[in-house]
């Protein structure tokens, strides 16, 4: 029985009707299997066109892989690196549903701090100490 689709995290789940798997012929060395068995995955699937999306996940996602999407607003992952369909397959799905959760990730606001007084303290300190030794490594003056 199939998968009813590609969990990505909590409250979005991809339907297996919007991801379009091609298999191919993968190149490079191999033999005969290379010729022979399309084991090469191409995953697509359409940020513009999905319907499980919310407004704000969707803008998010064609904001932060802009650089991934096709003209058409696809992502497009390959998977080649195994000589089993069923191995480039599961590869694939899993890449696009990192690839998500990366780009879906809202970062976490830094609070601006200020330094602790011991922290100054200590600053200041080290600077003194790195003055003090240039200031030995100088050549006494001659001012007699």
């Amino acid at each position: 029985m199939p998968p009813e689709g590609l969990f990505v995290q909590p409250g979005l789940v991809l339907p297996e009707d919007e991801l379009q798997l091609d298999a191919t012929r993968a190149g490079g060395p191999g033999g005969q299997n290379v010729n022979k068995v399309a084991s090469r995955i191409t995953l697509r699937w359409s940020v513009a066109a999905s319907r499980v999306l919310a407004e704000a996940q969707r803008a998010r996602l064609l904001e932060r892989l802009a650089h991934r999407l096709t003209r058409g607003g696809e992502v497009v992952i390959h998977a080649a690196a195994s000589r089993s369909q069923v191995e480039n397959r599961r590869a694939a799905r899993e890449r696009l549903a990192e690839l998500l959760r990366r780009a879906l990730a809202v970062p976490i606001e830094r609070k601006a701090s200020r330094p602790t007084r011991a922290s100054r303290k200590r600053r200041l300190a080290s600077k003194q100490r790195r003055a003090a030794t240039k200031q030995r490594r100088q050549r006494p003056s001659q001012d007699d």
